[in-house]
């Protein structure tokens, strides 16, 4: 299979989803943006391909965004492509284009979705967490009702509808965790979240992120979480406490917050970005 990689080897993203593509053995060509930087129409054509917005397409962090102004809501399409040819930095990445499709591979491990195979063995990623596989799993899964409850978390409303469940293994088989969402609107609510006791260390951060992308895959943008416990490794990957009374009226209208956790619980949020 014929792949392009939008590579900034600076990027420990960018090198994670490199050093997959290679595992692979596709035929795999290498662009260097920040010194080859696609033309305005090549961004326009990359935006269509993998189903991002423009805006969606800009890396903030790292970059001349706020300094550009671009952060202000009326800067259009156009202006914003303008400043990303300019500006390569601006250009999020790794961009991954398959024949097919077009992939922001943020975090890394969802350039499997462009992978029709892969070495079935453990890798470690540069920051020494393992890469994971996202499995999707139906709410009736005996194992993840077994492991939610060994996790002291909700199982009675696994199989209602709007409920979305993966189970998360590294690649050579292991299972470390499990996480689902429901997603209502531009809103979702991540939920049964657990780590197996056969998780490795940092996993729980890695599992989350890639939770978050399969939810802004489906089109959510802010992230939710009901939980007791968990609230200081919430806040600790960026999640901030926020009053009930003020969250959106799908959110404090769910099962998990009206019925299954406690008042308790602690609800925060996150904004989802690639």
């Amino acid at each position: 299979m014929d792949v392009l990689i939008y590579h900034n080897p600076a990027c420990g993203t960018s090198r994670n989803a490199f050093a997959m593509l290679e595992r692979a053995g596709v035929d795999l060509t290498i662009v260097p943006y920040l010194d080859a930087p696609p033309t305005k129409e090549r961004l326009r054509e990359l935006s269509h391909l993998s189903g991002l917005t423009v805006r969606e397409m800009i890396r903030e962090k790292g970059s001349p965004f706020a300094e550009l102004g671009l952060d202000r809501p009326l800067v259009d399409d156009e202006a914003l492509l303008d400043a990303m040819v300019a500006n390569p930095i601006l250009i999020n990445r790794p961009l991954v284009v398959t024949p097919k499709r077009a992939k922001l591979c943020r975090p890394s491990e969802t350039v499997l979705d462009l992978l029709e195979d892969w070495p079935r063995k453990d890798v470690v990623k540069d920051d020494g967490t393992p890469f994971l596989e996202s499995v999707r799993v139906p709410g009736g899964s005996e194992d993840l009702r077994d492991a939610l409850a060994a996790a002291s978390l909700p199982v009675d409303d696994l199989q209602e509808s709007g409920r979305t469940f993966f189970r998360f293994q590294m690649l050579g088989g292991l299972v470390v965790g499990y996480g689902g969402y429901e997603v209502h609107g531009r809103d979702a609510l991540l939920r049964s979240v657990c780590r197996t006791e056969r998780s490795a260390k940092g996993v729980g951060p890695n599992l989350v992120q890639l939770l978050m992308s399969r939810a802004f895959d489906d089109g959510a943008r802010q992230a939710f979480v009901l939980t007791e416990d968990a609230a200081p490794f919430f806040r600790r990957i960026g999640f901030v406490d926020v009053d009930r009374a003020t969250a959106p009226e799908a959110i404090r209208s769910t099962r998990q917050a009206l019925e299954l956790c406690p008042a308790s619980a602690f609800l925060l949020s996150r904004r989802i970005a690639l």
